[in-house]
């Protein structure tokens, strides 16, 4: 929490800069406008207190003769350039020039000259600095008040963006929980917000509660389609079995009534599956003499190698359907030799074909889909039975591809715990992928 808290792409962190962004640039157009009229005042007043000094000097020295104390009588020649070309330049006699000497860091004066006589004009000089002095203050203060008001409203801002932050994080949390497979999982409605984040959490909970009744649907009816087979199906088979032995066509319809079997009894397998009412039923068992049952069981052909195998708590039917189903798999859509390893509480079934399907690494088994063409036919259901019981033992069911090639299948029963009241044995039925 603490690294989400300070991670610097958080929307939290975003709105925060770009509230800190919004108010550095009020700060710096209200501080430039400021500042030029701040200037443009001191630099009036300036000029009008120079222009009422030369006046008056002006008029005194014409009345007397005498040069004021506070200015100064100079020819053309003595005075800058700057001021020379303004008096030069001047129409009436009772006119005056004005010239802003300024040479940076301490030097600011304000310059007036009015002729009073041949080649003789009469000086007032006015110190700036003051001013210069009055405009750099407040201009430091205004970038500390730019600064003190960030401060204040930086957190403010990042305080307030956490709340939608929280919203928003809630938000991506159930919607990962829904991609999961936690149907009943909801954002809610948290506040009395009516925003663009509320509407956002209706379209999600509601597109859940949507997918939630179509899945339940579809479960729905592959276990009623499945019941309501099984009846006929039972009297087919029976029918089946009252057939000619040595009639080629009469084992045709053996062989099929026998894959229908299977078919419908996988299909119910999955219903109780789905339905979540499977429970395991725990037993110490050793490992290596389950695995080598089962894997005897699947075909033969198969290679089994025990390296240490453990004896464990867990279910023993459900791991021998799992390993069936996964040696099975191997046999029918992969390539010899099938390896079948138990090492310790972990067991491995490997192949030597293709490999599983990008689609099924990316997002494991489906049912009715069996991927790649050149992995073979099937009804996809022997994988997702797996996966199913699995889960129910708490148990990690992996598929990866061997790095040399083929298709790797682990179960990893070292961490498995399974919970819930035991449920009645199941009757047992052929393995079918």
């Amino acid at each position: 929490m603490a690294t989400r808290r300070f991670y610097p792409r958080s929307l939290r962190w975003k709105a925060a800069a770009l509230v800190a962004l919004a108010c550095c640039a009020v700060a710096a157009v209200i501080g430039v406008l400021v500042h030029r009229a701040a200037d443009r005042s001191g630099e009036r007043a300036g000029r009008e207190l120079t222009a009422a000094q030369v006046a008056a000097a002006q008029k005194e020295y014409s009345l007397t003769g005498v040069r004021p104390a506070f200015a100064d009588l100079r020819t053309t020649a003595d005075l800058p350039a700057p001021l020379a070309h303004g008096v030069a330049d001047l129409r009436t006699p009772s006119s005056f020039a004005l010239w802003y000497d300024v040479k940076e860091p301490n030097w600011y004066w304000l310059w007036a000259a009015a002729p009073v006589g041949d080649d003789q004009v009469i000086v007032v000089r006015t110190d700036m600095s003051a001013q210069v002095r009055s405009l750099q203050l407040l201009d430091r203060s205004m970038v500390k008040a730019a600064l003190a008001a960030l401060l204040v409203v930086v957190p403010a801002a990042a305080l307030v963006a956490e709340r939608m932050n929280r919203r928003l994080r809630h938000g991506s949390r159930t919607a990962r929980r829904i991609a999961d497979g936690d149907l009943d999982a909801r954002i809610g409605r948290r506040g009395r917000a009516r925003d663009e984040i509320t509407d956002i959490s209706a379209a999600v909970d509601a597109m859940a509660a949507a997918l939630q009744a179509r899945l339940a649907a579809e479960k729905r009816f592959t276990a009623d389609v499945a019941h309501e087979l099984r009846t006929p199906l039972m009297g087919l088979v029976t029918a089946a079995g009252l057939l000619p032995e040595d009639d080629e066509a009469a084992g045709l319809v053996r062989t099929q009534v026998l894959a229908l079997r299977v078919l419908v009894e996988d299909l119910l397998e999955v219903s109780r599956l789905d339905a979540g009412a499977e429970r395991a039923r725990v037993d110490e068992v050793p490992l290596g003499e389950l695995v080598a049952h089962a894997a005897g069981q699947a075909g033969g052909g198969t290679r089994l190698r025990l390296e240490a195998p453990a004896v464990v708590p867990t279910d023993p039917r459900r791991v021998e359907r799992i390993v069936t189903n996964l040696v099975a798999n191997a046999h029918r859509h992969g390539a010899p030799p099938v390896e079948v390893t138990v090492t310790g509480a972990r067991i491995t079934v490997r192949d030597h074909g293709p490999g599983f399907p990008d689609d099924l690494l990316a997002e494991g088994p489906q049912r009715f889909r069996t991927g790649a063409a050149e992995r073979g036919r099937g009804h996809g259901l022997g994988l997702t039975i797996a996966v199913g019981h699995a889960a129910v033992l708490g148990a990690g069911l992996t598929f990866t591809n061997a790095p040399d090639g083929g298709a790797l299948a682990t179960l990893d029963l070292a961490t498995a715990d399974p919970a819930g009241p035991a449920d009645p044995p199941a009757p047992d039925h052929p393995a079918a992928v």
